[in-house]
């Protein structure tokens, strides 16, 4: 029999809780009122903490979560004729139930990839019809660092996508929903792939990385976020009471916490890796460079697995799972999550 299940959720790193400093920073904001729509000291200085993290004055705007994160940043990019060129992998063409379309009237252009990561001839493929008035009009590429399937896009490889796309008149949007991860596993700067590659707007988020909610826009290109209040507030994304938000987001950046959390999370998720690998019948599908583990395992003992601790599949046809990793992720969960998978694959094999 496998045994009890851990108590920490593989299923993604929002199943976690909220980092104690956190919670401290939530509840000493709570004392005492506050001017609302971000008119406190708590916002005063988070946004200034973010701009010391990328070292430039750059225009940041708090907002609920990671979606309407990712609509306001886009919105303040685009016309309804322009399009927004992607990974047909990414989360805002997957994930979020048409949100950017509906919001910002643009189409997104999915393109695929066997990673998760654009290549600069991919942009080049799709600018054909610029000016063509029969044709929308590329205007935006965005990426996700991390991105969806656990790849890491290296500092260069932005930079050459900017360039890119740069050249030929488009801008750069990152979807950092793990952007604490893919600093981590870069080192620590998160500069080298962001202000430094020529990214023009980017989402920081907070939500996976120990917050309770909260996800910021970031727009390094300051002129770029100039009607972005005013999208915000349309897209009901501007927190009354935002120091709690706000809050947070000090509470995470203060004394790297934001690096320690997804360093602790990556770090996880190699040992989870190495701790399924020799399970027969589980297959990793490549090293982790992040926080999430892919592997297949066998379809006998999917729905027992998910039934003993749920995960999601990612790939229904091969039975691909994906294995998310943590800030309060323990090695005593791993161990058992790894025992409880190597028992019940086993269980299923013997039948």
């Amino acid at each position: 029999m496998p045994p009890e299940a851990p108590l920490s959720s593989f299923a993604s790193d929002n199943a976690s809780g909220v980092h104690p400093d956190v919670l401290a920073a939530i509840a000493a904001a709570n004392v005492g009122g506050a001017l609302a729509y971000g008119a406190d000291p708590w916002t005063a200085r988070a946004r200034g903490a973010l701009r010391d993290l990328f070292g430039v004055s750059a225009d940041v705007f708090f907002t609920w979560g990671g979606t309407g994160a990712n609509i306001v940043g886009l919105q303040c990019l685009l016309a309804p004729y322009e399009a927004v060129i992607c990974p047909e992998s990414a989360h805002i063409n997957v994930d979020e139930c048409g949100a950017p379309e509906r919001f910002t009237g643009s189409k997104l252009i999915g393109l695929p990839t066997p990673d998760g990561k654009l290549r600069p001839e991919q942009i080049v493929e799709q600018l054909h019809g610029l000016g063509d008035e029969h044709h929308v009009q590329p205007r935006v590429v965005s990426i996700t660092q991390s991105t969806e399937m656990g790849t890491l896009y290296q500092s260069d490889e932005i930079a050459a996508l900017v360039d890119t796309a740069h050249r030929h008149g488009l801008l750069v949007h990152l979807d950092g929903a793990r952007i604490a991860n893919a600093a981590a596993a870069l080192g620590g700067d998160v500069r080298s792939f962001t202000v430094d590659a020529g990214v023009d707007v980017l989402t920081f988020g907070g939500t996976k990385n120990g917050l309770m909610y909260g996800e910021a826009v970031v727009f390094l290109t300051p002129e770029l976020g100039r009607t972005a209040r005013f999208v915000r507030k349309q897209a009901a994304q501007l927190p009354s009471k935002m120091r709690f938000v706000s809050a947070q987001f000090e509470a995470l950046l203060t004394n790297d916490l934001w690096l320690r959390n997804a360093g602790h999370a990556n770090a996880m998720a190699a040992r989870l890796a190495d701790r399924v690998e020799g399970i027969d019948g589980v297959v990793l599908q490549r090293r982790p460079e992040v926080n999430a583990v892919f592997a297949t395992v066998p379809r006998d003992a999917l729905e027992a697995l998910q039934a003993w601790s749920f995960f999601w599949v990612w790939d229904e046809p091969t039975t691909e799972v994906r294995w998310m990793t943590s800030f309060d992720t323990t090695e005593a969960d791993i161990d058992t999550f790894a025992d409880g998978v190597a028992s019940l694959v086993d269980q299923h094999a013997r039948l």
